[in-house]
């Protein structure tokens, strides 16, 4: 049986924001284009399906962290705030952002609310469990190889002879004397 476990998360991440976007549940808003992913950023994301790779992560995120909620979930997707020259400090990630990606997973059925002790939140549905276990089977099955090529350069570093740093000088710049030997 293949978890997530088994294979590399941003390979995960991305598969299954891939699939996401074949869901005609899990659909950007009209606002998404304009807005922020919390008050620590200075800019949209650059990506055009942000909004699937964002699915998607809470999707394992919920998977990983059992009932979790819309607080928590700001936490883990908040930054460091740049604030000129005073301190930075950690504020979280867009509510609004979360809690329409969550609405949409318990729309496509992946995700329901439930309550499990005194936890409160989202937790996986079946159809969602399957959903991501047959994606990571399909990753281990199938898994994408991304070559990088790194070039190696060698340089050794010139031997220094103390003893002849004085052969190496420049001929036409003369010696300096010491104060008072001329």
């Amino acid at each position: 049986m293949t978890t997530i476990y088994d294979v590399p998360q941003n390979e995960l991440v991305e598969r299954v924001a891939a699939k996401l976007k074949t869901n005609s549940k899990i659909t950007p808003p009209d606002w998404a284009a304009f807005a922020k992913t919390g008050v620590s950023r200075e800019r949209p994301p650059m990506r055009s399906d942000w909004w699937q790779v964002r699915s998607a992560a809470v999707l394992l995120k919920i998977y990983k962290k059992g009932p979790i909620g819309v607080s928590k979930l700001r936490t883990y997707y908040g930054s460091k705030k740049n604030r000129g020259v005073k301190p930075e400090i950690f504020k979280k990630g867009s509510g609004n952002v979360i809690r329409k990606v969550l609405q949409q997973l318990d729309a496509a059925g992946y995700t329901k609310k439930a309550e499990i002790g005194v936890h409160k939140g989202r937790v996986l549905t079946k159809e969602g469990k399957l959903f991501l276990e047959s994606v990571s089977k399909d990753l281990k099955a199938n898994p994408t190889v991304k070559v990088r090529k790194v070039i190696v350069v060698e340089q050794k570093a010139p031997k220094v002879d103390v003893a002849s740093k004085d052969k190496r000088r420049d001929a036409s710049i003369p010696k300096q004397s010491k104060k008072g030997e001329d």
